[in-house]
């Protein structure tokens, strides 16, 4: 049996130091968008670094977990949970 994955990422934006949270059911493929440029969601803020992603069973879980994770507690939580990451890459919001 074949287990199909659905993923929410974090993208860390080198040129404005701010954050991207996506979705997608093909990681890999997603990530090149982005790298590339073919994302307007992110064209302009490149370079772009991944900095974490989960993965799902369930898109529904995954989906949840996007809107979550955009909201503000959401993102606080993420801030607190990735903070060493943040600090080296030189996140400024932490606060």
């Amino acid at each position: 049996m074949k287990i199909k994955f659905f993923y929410i990422y974090i993208l860390f934006s080198l040129k404005d130091n701010k954050l991207y949270i996506g979705y997608t059911e093909n990681l890999k493929l997603r990530l090149g968008e982005h790298f590339n440029g073919r994302s307007m969601a992110t064209k302009n803020r490149r370079p772009l670094i991944l900095i974490h992603y989960e993965a799902f069973t369930h898109e529904k879980d995954a989906k949840a977990r996007e809107v979550f994770l955009k909201s503000g507690f959401g993102r606080s939580q993420l801030k607190q949970a990735l903070q060493n990451k943040l600090e080296e890459i030189g996140y400024k919001y932490l606060n």
